[in-house]
């Protein structure tokens, strides 16, 4: 029989990062994440899992599914509904990895005859393809669950009635602005189970993931202390979670934020993976804590911004100067563009990178004024050339 502490003590031993480092799939790196990324690692695991075609998005790009176990409990997810967000695309893939890696170990087989996994790691190839939210046709497949009047949304709702999922695992990225409720600690993570309907009624289904995602925040609480989020549940029957919550499936929002310094999301993509295998644990033995912790995760504020310039002379006054990158594709390759967002007085953002300059004027490389909605690779304060974007 399966044994929550056998698996509690292996999770453990796997929360390092030495001992996650050996299967991570490093194939894949970065943000820019399609379709040769996902064909690599299936040329290396198919004769593993279960890799299968299941229709094709608008520019007939193949979107596949990957079934791991073969258990009774059925837990259906789904990776870059946006194609611009791929973090949780590469946890599942190191979570193909590890599965392959400890498939002889006797808790891994044990886990895999409770569960069947089955996901899709790109449902939006084409966007993933141009970095975009949106598909090919400009839309939001989270917003089209009910019209259905894209192929990729039909293919995930055609899986699921299919499927019959017990659970449902919606993954996303969140932007760098989320903080932990009015904190400045950053939305490393964050999570929310979707309302079911307009007056948000908290029923078992709700109540299950609820606890499901306490069970997870609980986890990763060691390492990620004040650093977990929650996101607001308004109520929307378009998007996916909601559709699926609606339909009486415990359905769960993941949302891979930002680390400090971790513009690549490499670290994310850990704790993604670590939350990823310890819910699949959760569910395979029935192991959840009390799904009232779950209001115990601060919901999230829009507190952070990337960059800003503290106390800086302008025209007289002291200022603040609010730097976001754009994330831009170029030649195949993803670039931070420095945009100067907001210029003001006791800005009351938080930047993940602030400069004092001491009441002192700023010149921006190629610039001749210090505007907003232009670009600033780099600052001169005083005789110091500060640079602003990242290589």
């Amino acid at each position: 029989m399966f044994s929550f502490v056998n698996m509690e003590k292996l999770l453990e031993e796997f929360r390092t990062k030495q001992a996650y480092l050996p299967i991570k799939w490093k194939a894949a790196s970065g943000r820019y994440i399609t379709l040769a990324d996902l064909k690599k690692i299936k040329s290396k695991f198919d004769r593993f899992y279960q890799f299968k075609g299941i229709g094709e998005s608008v520019e007939e790009r193949k979107i596949y599914q990957i079934k791991i176990g073969s258990g009774p409990i059925k837990v259906l997810a789904w990776s870059q509904m946006h194609g611009n967000e791929s973090t949780t695309t590469k946890a599942i893939f190191d979570l193909i990895a590890f599965f392959n890696h400890y498939k002889d170990h006797e808790e891994i087989k044990k886990l895999l005859q409770q569960i069947t996994l089955v996901c899709i790691p790109i449902l939006n190839p084409d966007g993933a393809k141009y970095y975009t939210r949106v598909n090919a046709n400009h839309v939001d497949l989270n917003r089209d669950m009910q019209r259905l009047s894209q192929p990729e949304s039909s293919i995930l709702r055609k899986l699921a009635k299919e499927f019959q999922p017990d659970y449902c695992l919606n993954l996303h990225d969140q932007r760098t602005i989320f903080s932990v409720g009015p904190t400045n600690n950053p939305a490393v993570l964050s999570f929310l189970t979707p309302a079911r309907d307009e007056e948000r009624t908290i029923d078992k289904t709700r109540e299950e993931s609820m606890a499901l995602i306490a069970t997870i925040a609980d986890y990763l609480k060691p390492e990620l202390e004040n650093k977990i989020g929650r996101y607001d549940d308004g109520f929307n029957i378009n998007c996916a979670g909601d559709t699926f919550q609606s339909a009486g499936i415990p359905t769960i929002l993941f949302e891979a934020g930002h680390f400090p310094g971790d513009y690549q999301r490499e670290e994310t993509r850990r704790y993604i993976f670590l939350a990823l295998i310890s819910g699949l644990a959760a569910i395979a033995n029935d192991n959840t804590v009390d799904f009232q912790k779950y209001f115990d995760l601060p919901e999230n504020q829009k507190l952070f911004r990337d960059v800003i310039i503290r106390n800086v002379d302008f025209e007289g006054s002291l200022v603040d100067v609010v730097i976001q990158f754009k994330e831009t594709l170029k030649n195949g390759k993803l670039r931070f563009v420095p945009i100067i967002e907001k210029i003001g007085q006791s800005i009351q953002e938080i930047g993940h990178r602030e400069i004092d300059a001491q009441n002192e004027k700023i010149r921006i490389a190629g610039e001749e004024l210090l505007i907003e909605n232009v670009v600033v690779n780099k600052i001169f304060l005083k005789s110091t050339e500060i640079p602003i974007k990242m290589e």
